[in-house]
């Protein structure tokens, strides 16, 4: 069962590393196509849709979709770690049980 919650954390430890590579390849994609047309906002912008949709969007009407997908490749990259770093975790701390009633 050891190797079992092992092969559990090595899995997720490297979709962590898949999704943050993956995510980072595609926000920096868009954020290059944002600094190249000069688009700039601020990160409470990203942090508060009514914000952005309010200040943001009407200045720049021909990049709204880029804009709005930055910010939502944003938000889902960073719920997506953090529940792989709780649940590396939990199943770190699970090993740790594991270990050491199986020793």
């Amino acid at each position: 069962m050891y190797i079992v919650w092992i092969s559990i954390v090595l899995g997720l430890f490297a979709a962590l590393l898949f999704v943050n590579f993956y995510f980072r390849w595609r926000v920096i994609k868009l954020y290059h196509y944002l600094q190249d047309r000069q688009i700039e906002f601020k990160p409470e912008h990203i942090f508060n849709r009514r914000r952005l949709r309010e200040e943001i969007l009407p200045q720049y009407p021909d990049s709204n979709q880029e804009i709005v997908t930055f910010v939502n490749y944003i938000h889902f990259s960073m719920k997506m770690a953090s529940a792989l770093i709780v649940l590396i975790t939990v199943f770190g701390f699970i090993l740790m049980y594991y270990s050491r009633y199986e020793s």
